[in-house]
């Protein structure tokens, strides 16, 4: 990747969902570009397209028309296999509702990432100084998520995003199931982690939370306006 060249860009993207009633145009003809180090807010309103733009900068899907690069490489033209490593070493996922696996606990559910990115285990000491980072107690770390607190299981969320130290992070709704001061709390772990460089983009219909962004963008109708 170029220095001078955006960490992600859009190049005329469309994405068509084809449904048995008619097909579904989620994206239509979206041309951006984001930053390395930017801190960029996605609002509009229900299925407006906000997921589906996040879920192709995470690689999680492809275009269905137009080019989109991430680090400079178009993800068109990447096998799965090449799609999964860039994923899995660039890219970290902070979602609404936590998703970590319930059967294990805070520390291996951070460790898991790293365990499918090196086939073994051993990062138990990366594993805590990260967890310390984002101010998760040490006696909660033997504790499954069922066990903790909306915020905690969110802070050990991030913890996991951050295991393999990707430059980018996609967040959907970050703070959409806590209350408004852990919500807070978590905003500023992200502010404080885009300072240090991340690359953040949120998705949020919240005002307040889209007020951490350095910048937003408003997408309608698969659009952005």
């Amino acid at each position: 990747m170029n220095e001078q060249e955006p960490i992600i860009r859009f190049v005329g993207v469309s994405k068509v969902y084809p449904l048995p009633a008619g097909d579904v145009v989620a994206l239509d003809n979206v041309s951006l570009d984001v930053e390395a180090g930017e801190f960029l807010a996605i609002m509009g309103p229900s299925g407006s397209g906000k997921s589906t733009l996040l879920n192709l900068m995470g690689c999680l899907d492809t275009p269905t028309a137009g080019k989109l690069y991430i680090k400079g490489k178009d993800i068109g033209s990447l096998s799965d296999d090449e799609l999964t490593a860039l994923r899995r070493d660039h890219i970290g996922f902070i979602f609404q509702q936590f998703n970590l696996i319930p059967l294990l606990n805070v520390v291996e559910n951070v460790e898991f990432p790293r365990l499918l990115k090196e086939r073994r285990g051993g990062c138990t000491e990366r594993c805590l100084e990260i967890l310390s980072s984002v101010g998760l107690e040490r006696e909660l770390l033997t504790h499954t998520p069922a066990e903790l607190s909306g915020g905690q299981q969110q802070r050990v969320a991030i913890a996991r995003a951050l295991i393999n130290d990707p430059e980018i992070l996609l967040a959907d709704e970050p703070t959409g199931n806590l209350d408004t001061k852990t919500g807070t709390g978590i905003m500023d772990l992200l502010s404080s982690m885009n300072r240090e460089g991340k690359t953040i983009i949120m998705v949020t219909h919240d005002q307040h939370v889209a007020d951490y962004a350095r910048r937003r963008i408003e997408i309608v109708d698969g659009r952005i306006i």
